[in-house]
């Protein structure tokens, strides 16, 4: 939305913060504190004006996109705050490049346990945003559990804590969960503080190839039924291949022993050949999946039961996929037709317990959104949170 001359007027005076128009019309503005950031958000709830809130836009295209009058660039928001290494916590700022964080951090040998999309780009502020997570969720959990402490933003301006800076804080609400993967349409992110994990020593990849995706399903579920050391495994399908990534986090000398009860269980599972070494770059499939231009792209979650059979239906769709061990798919398909989708929720909720959000429909449809519908819930508590609609209005599913 285009401001009129006199709000561009009014938003200097009041703001005092420098800005720029972008060619939509709207004023971007680039705070670098979070009181910044409140006085950003108490003007536009007084008048009603709505803000898109982005760092680098890696996940741009996910969600519904409105116009608003206002764009909040979180990049200026950026460093490492503090990092208690003997305490493995860290507290870092929302437009922090996810790369820039983590390489502070290995100086103490020590990680955020996370392989979001896009690291060495996307920031801190939005990999939360998206509740983003690759196969190392398999052996550190989700984003929510590596998360400690948040200060945040709302709508009229209230400066909020969440948690706290020590592992075993347990002090007020978990704001930070409820925050994490909103898009935000709940508040503004300005930091976030991590619990940390040592960097393992050594790791070692390896690749087991099939025909078909039900055998590499049944040594999926056995590699996590195991008690292998495993740090992160994913499947690979499409029209060509179906292919096991598996990941071993564990001292040099194990390997060999770790090796051995890997190959059982291919045999096992009836994959007496097959498997290969392989870099841990591996693990970016998704990303090359994603960066394919067009398609349409969807985001599943089932039990790691159902993912040998969902996997199929993509194949059988004409899709591919990468999926985590924890049931986390991605897929991208050539097309938009919504009555395969519809069937492929209905499988992932029957087989298991899952759902499927359309991240990025091939081109303008009714089908974003239209899967995974949000609840009730959901709406009300955007109500609670931003009854004015001003903060990333329309982003969330059912135009939250």
């Amino acid at each position: 939305m285009t401001l009129a001359p006199h709000m561009l007027e009014d938003l200097h005076q009041s703001l005092g913060l420098p800005f720029v128009i972008d060619d939509a019309g709207r004023a971007i503005i680039a705070p670098k504190t979070t009181e910044q950031v409140a006085l950003i958000t108490r003007y536009a709830n007084d008048r009603k004006l709505t803000i898109e809130i982005r760092g680098v836009g890696t996940k741009s295209s996910w969600g519904n996109r409105v116009p608003t009058d206002l764009l909040l660039d979180t990049t200026n928001l950026n460093g490492v705050q503090s990092h208690s290494w003997q305490d493995l916590t860290a507290t870092v700022a929302a437009g922090t490049p996810w790369s820039t964080m983590q390489q502070v951090l290995a100086e103490h040998n020590q990680q955020v346990a996370l392989d979001p999309l896009w690291p060495g780009r996307a920031t801190v502020g939005g990999i939360i945003a998206t509740n983003d997570s690759g196969a190392l969720r398999l052996k550190y959990g989700s984003l929510r559990d590596l998360i400690i402490g948040m200060t945040i933003v709302l709508a009229d301006g209230t400066i909020a804590k969440s948690g706290g800076k020590v592992v075993k804080n347990v002090a007020g609400y978990d704001l930070h969960k409820l925050m994490t993967g909103a898009f935000g349409t709940l508040g503004v992110i300005t930091d976030v503080t991590f619990r940390l994990h040592p960097i393992p020593s050594h790791t070692q990849t390896w690749t087991i190839t099939s025909s078909t995706p039900e055998t590499p399903g049944k040594l999926l579920l056995a590699i996590l039924n195991s008690q292998l050391s495993t740090q992160a495994m994913q499947l690979r399908v499409n029209a060509n291949s179906y292919a096991l990534d598996l990941q071993l986090a564990t001292l040099p000398e194990a390997l060999t022993i770790q090796f051995a009860v890997f190959e059982t269980l291919a045999k096992q599972a009836g994959l007496d050949t097959g498997w290969h070494d392989a870099s841990d770059t591996i693990f970016t499939a998704r990303e090359q999946l994603l960066d394919e231009p067009g398609g349409t792209v969807i985001k599943a979650t089932m039990l790691p039961s159902a993912i040998s059979k969902l996997s199929t239906e993509i194949v059988k769709l004409g899709g591919s996929a990468v999926t985590q061990a924890t049931g986390i798919m991605f897929a991208r398909f050539n097309n938009d037709a919504i009555s395969p989708f519809l069937e492929l929720s209905e499988l992932a909720k029957d087989s298991g317990n899952g759902s499927i959000t359309v991240l990025r429909p091939s081109s303008p449809s009714s089908l974003r959104g239209s899967i995974d519908p949000a609840s009730t819930l959901a709406q009300t508590i955007k109500v609670k949170f931003d009854p004015n609609r001003i903060l990333n209005p329309g982003r969330f599913l059912d135009g939250i």
